[in-house]
């Protein structure tokens, strides 16, 4: 997009820091808290991806939307970032798959951009500050002024973001991962009886709900609000609890739920927020990172074992708050935190990453396959 045709934005942060630069998206004022991703490549995954609702995201990589979007690639019915800060755009996409501009996209959902800033720059102030509320506007370009609707926005510590994001309806999700990016053992799984999985909706990703499907899961998705007792009608024989966005902390309708299931000691498994959840529930304590993991090159593991992982999430469950029936499984080796955890005697265990890979590496993609075996195992046990 050439810069002399293109309309000035301003993007500034909650200390008062300043960056000029151009629009590509929707105009209007937006203000989030900024964060960034290391990702080189899945940017409509990461705006489509729920758990980003509330955020303003800066992507590292240096330019953005040379392969367009698609609808297969949507985590979501619709992008949840409330805005998107980019070093450089493309007006014209080449990918087969393409059906839409970049620029396009965000217009059509009312979703504002900001490129032609030094996206490096930003990266290194929120490394070293810590992740905060910003604004971004093609109206408002005084910063002083922009900064007083920053100002007024609250922050992400405490705030419960889930309602925004679950599904207000129970529905079943039968879509399996598609042909185009088919990988996993899957084919063993075909043969044996249907496993039914309840998953409670914080915000949950798309592609999760395929890969359960694809690992032979009748998989039926409920409203976080849902009550214990109506979730246990289904007589599932998992319990999946998925990602989201916000501060873990301040849900407290779905810590109490899962509380409520974990006494009827069906398998369950979670991913990131419902990662977070699960450790709240069973006595641990959760914390903000300083500037959070969001990326496709996360390293985790333990015992000499590394997986290199997907992440999003500003938030982290507290090692010393764990009770002694739980042991960690994996620590993000970056930094040391929590990664995965489960417990000793009980189907629960969790991971603080992305398995799903969508987008990102195939890692850890056998913990699906561990949520199956569980599964089957329990029903064993159970027909006994």
């Amino acid at each position: 997009m050439p810069i002399a045709t293109a309309k000035p934005a301003l993007l500034v942060l909650a200390d008062g820091t300043a960056y000029s630069g151009f629009s590509f998206g929707a105009d209007g004022t937006t203000v989030g808290e900024v964060v960034f991703n290391t990702g080189m490549t899945g940017y409509q995954e990461v705006m489509t991806d729920p758990s980003y609702c509330g955020q303003i995201v800066t992507f590292t990589y240096p330019e953005l939307g040379n392969t367009g979007v698609n609808p297969e690639d949507e985590e979501s019915i619709q992008p949840h970032v409330k805005g998107v800060v980019a070093r450089n755009i493309t007006k014209r996409p080449s990918n087969w798959r393409s059906t839409q501009s970049l620029p396009n996209y965000l217009i059509e959902h009312k979703i504002i951009g900001i490129y032609g800033i030094d996206t490096r720059a930003l990266t290194r102030k929120l490394r070293s500050v810590g992740a905060m509320n910003g604004g971004i506007s093609t109206e408002i370009l005084e910063p002083e002024a922009l900064l007083n609707h920053i100002q007024a926005a609250p922050s992400m510590a405490g705030l419960n973001l889930v309602k925004e994001v679950s599904t207000n309806e129970v529905y079943e999700w039968t879509d399996p991962t598609s042909d185009h990016w088919q990988f996993g053992p899957v084919d063993a799984q075909k043969d044996q009886a249907t496993l039914t999985v309840v998953a409670l909706d914080f915000g949950v990703k798309r592609n999760i709900l395929r890969r359960l499907v694809s690992y032979g899961c009748r998989v039926i998705v409920v409203p976080a609000g849902t009550p214990p007792e109506e979730i246990l009608k289904y007589n599932p024989d998992g319990i999946f609890l998925s990602n989201g966005p916000g501060d873990p902390s301040a849900v407290q309708e779905g810590i109490v739920t899962t509380k409520a299931l974990l006494e009827a000691q069906k398998p369950t498994f979670g991913i990131c927020m419902g990662h977070q959840i699960l450790g709240l529930s069973l006595g641990a304590e959760t914390f903000k990172l300083k500037f959070g993991h969001r990326g496709l090159n996360q390293p985790c593991g333990l015992a000499q074992q590394v997986e290199i992982t997907s992440q999003n999430h500003g938030f982290a469950v507290t090692e010393g708050s764990l009770v002694d029936e739980v042991e960690i499984t994996h620590f993000n080796l970056n930094d040391k935190t929590v990664a995965g955890l489960r417990h000793k005697t009980l189907p629960f265990f969790s991971v603080q990453y992305h398995p799903e890979a969508s987008p990102g590496p195939h890692d850890a993609d056998y913990l699906f396959e561990r949520f199956v075996d569980l599964m089957r195992d329990h029903k064993v046990q159970a027909d006994v």
